[in-house]
């Protein structure tokens, strides 16, 4: 649904990293009020260490400080490999914005930062990234690197992203992910950003897609991305207005309170129903509102890369 008016002119994020590490680097500061206390102090070099390793890289000075066990990690050590998948169908780019902050976000805009300071973190670890964008084709897809000039490609390739709204583009994200599951060739923790945005035949499809990639051993998490004010609340005054479905054109008029209580049941149905799906599929499902900070979707990664190896 749009009820925005065409906004011609888009710029994107001015400085996409720098607005990525401000990000984590909030994110960390708080992390002495989570689970993942000590994660702050030398974050690059240290993991948890587990019970059955050796002890002889125990950082015993860092377990005086924080009372828990962490190992230094060193540069050869890397071995995580992730790859972001970004939806950028049209229904991605609502509401329509001509600029880009944090305060100011739309589903892609929010997706696109929360990759980048996923990033920043991963950067931190030395951990290697790919990456696909699809719409109504398969825009972009690079293999898992780590170098520096491969992490700029990408953070320019995602600000391309907020600038590529099209009116009146769907997708069949299941057919892209079938694409994506034989393209990767090794071991991957998967991030999907969608607003799933699909009916019930192809919301079977995706599934289907969805286990093609855990068939191939990777894990998947999916930040079902969506704007809970206007897209699960129904958040509009009464005044009759036009809703139209900006991948297809079509359009019905209505006052908003007429139909508020049957859509937020319907929608609310509707998640209830995506999570019972990935719970059954061992899909990490992840509600990813657009209105919202970071923090969900770093936890997340923090606990899916400490379980991923």
């Amino acid at each position: 649904m749009n009820i925005e008016n065409e906004i011609n002119q888009i710029t994107g994020f001015k400085n996409l990293e720098l607005l990525a590490k401000q990000v984590v680097e909030g994110f960390i500061s708080g992390l002495h009020k989570s689970p993942f206390h000590g994660f702050s102090a030398e974050f690059a070099e240290h993991k948890i260490y587990n019970n059955g390793e050796s002890t002889k890289h125990i950082d015993w000075k860092l377990f005086a400080k924080t009372d828990k066990l962490y190992t230094k990690r060193y540069e050869e050590e890397t071995n995580l490999r992730c790859h972001f998948i970004i939806d950028n169908s049209s229904s991605m780019h609502y509401p329509k914005l001509k600029e880009f902050h944090i305060d100011s976000l739309n589903k892609i805009g929010f997706s696109v930062l929360a990759s980048a300071a996923i990033m920043n973190l991963m950067k931190r670890q030395r951990d290697a990234v790919g990456m696909s964008i699809y719409s109504n084709e398969y825009e972009f897809y690079t293999s898992e690197k780590g170098s520096e000039r491969h992490h700029q490609m990408i953070l320019q390739k995602l600000n391309e992203a907020l600038l590529s709204s099209k009116e009146k583009i769907q997708t069949n994200t299941y057919e892209h992910l079938h694409l994506i599951a034989e393209k990767l060739k090794r071991r991957s923790l998967v991030f999907l950003f969608t607003d799933m945005f699909q009916n019930d035949t192809e919301a079977e499809k995706l599934f289907e897609a969805l286990q093609h990639l855990k068939y191939n051993k990777h894990e998947v998490v999916l930040f079902h991305t969506f704007d809970k004010k206007r897209e699960m609340r129904f958040d509009f005054n009464n005044r009759p207005k036009r809703f139209v479905d900006v991948e297809t054109g079509a359009h019905i008029n209505l006052y908003a309170e007429n139909v508020k209580e049957a859509y937020e049941k319907a929608v609310t149905d509707y998640f209830f129903e995506l999570q019972l799906r990935c719970a059954q599929y061992r899909i990490k499902y992840v509600l990813a509102d657009s209105n919202e900070s970071f923090n969900k979707i770093l936890t997340t990664y923090l606990v899916e890369r400490q379980k991923f190896g």
